[in-house]
């Protein structure tokens, strides 16, 4: 909910710091794995009752998020880097409620999986209206820097950041602030879906959907005659572009 404003914010002293690691050979890749890494550190942590290291390990990661988007936005921004991004987020995010049931499961075992699960809700709504987005052409306007189409919610990464910090800091309080963002997370999944009802309602324009695409072993964006993308996109649509030629020279005949 407040990602926008936060990444607002925070924008020229993340750039001003991603242009000076750039410089210094420094990728974006690394900067994601290293985060990924320094952030798992807060697992072992609150296992072991250290929960002000924790909250420093949450943070750093937190930080190193920030900048590999930056660094990546400074130099050139790559598929790769995207997936990686999300995919090592998502795995973070979970293993902050898992390492809270390993440490008390009798107490905290049932609302880390509920957290879970609801996590689970929010990252497969926002991934499946990514990859339709990408398949529409449609462009976020809140996040136009990010490396695909990211629709908010009312729980976003800020929100999740905190409600872990608040949960090292109060670990007796962990089932109560778990259930409570369980719920924040299902409304948020319950938006996501209602979004993509309305956005996707409508027959896509794009010609990988259509009859021409499914001539080619296409279907449902599973078969083996997909196209492989190029990466900036200006190749998306000659498979298509070539087959209405062909046919139009036929006519003409």
């Amino acid at each position: 909910m407040f990602d926008r404003q936060f990444l607002a914010a925070t924008r020229r002293f993340t750039d001003r710091i991603a242009r000076a690691l750039a410089n210094h050979g420094v990728k974006a890749d690394q900067v994601t794995w290293t985060g990924f890494g320094v952030g798992m550190l807060a697992v072992p942590l609150i296992i072991t009752g250290h929960y002000w290291l924790a909250i420093l390990a949450i943070l750093l990661n937190r930080v190193a998020d920030g900048l590999d988007g930056a660094i990546a936005r400074s130099t050139f921004m790559t598929d790769r880097g995207a997936f990686l991004d999300i995919t090592l987020d998502f795995m973070f995010y979970s293993a902050v409620p898992l390492a809270f049931a390993i440490a008390d499961t009798a107490n905290n075992g049932l609302a880390a999986i509920v957290l879970i699960y609801a996590f689970v809700g929010t990252g497969t709504s926002f991934l499946a209206y990514a990859i339709l987005a990408a398949r529409r052409g449609m462009v976020s306007t809140d996040y136009p820097g990010k490396g695909f189409h990211y629709i908010g919610g009312l729980t976003e990464a800020t929100e999740t950041i905190v409600i872990f910090t608040a949960m090292c800091l109060f670990p007796a309080w962990f089932s109560w602030l778990a259930f409570f963002f369980a719920g924040l997370c299902g409304l948020t999944t319950a938006t996501r879906i209602l979004a993509g009802i309305r956005a996707f309602k409508s027959r896509p324009k794009s010609p990988w959907h259509s009859t021409e695409y499914r001539a080619y072993g296409g279907s449902k964006g599973h078969g083996q005659g997909t196209p492989e993308r190029h990466p900036d996109r200006r190749l998306e649509h000659v498979g298509a572009a070539n087959l209405r030629t062909d046919r139009a020279k036929e006519r003409q005949e």
